[in-house]
């Protein structure tokens, strides 16, 4: 995923973070902020201490990346929004996160074919 759909900055996070719109399930928090406009989606991700050591996070944020480059046809182009990892996630398969991920962007309506 090229860094033009990501969210870096604090600000940007903080942005996203104010709207308080958000959607749940017990593997993922996904947090939107719809921009108008925009040419394509950004997202960020967040997973905390609790998911375990340094390896053990890159892992999750890897596969949540690679989740979201599958999806990325199907995902709402307007829109910035951040994935934060729940503990649950930790050890889960690829595929086991993009169907999760996936059950947790069509709860916040980013998916395009719900």
């Amino acid at each position: 995923m090229r860094k033009s759909y990501r969210v870096k900055k604090e600000t940007e996070f903080q942005q996203v973070f104010e709207t308080r719109n958000s959607y749940a399930n017990r593997q993922f928090v996904i947090y939107v902020l719809e921009k108008p406009g925009q040419p394509h989606f950004r997202v960020g991700i967040s997973v905390g201490k609790k998911i375990g050591n340094a390896v053990a996070r890159n892992w999750v944020k890897r596969r949540i990346r690679q989740s979201i480059t599958e999806l990325k046809p199907q995902l709402k182009q307007d829109a910035d929004f951040l994935v934060i990892a729940r503990p649950t996630v930790a050890g889960k398969s690829q595929a086991e996160t993009k169907a999760y991920l996936s059950h947790a962007l069509k709860l916040a309506h980013l998916l395009d074919n719900d």
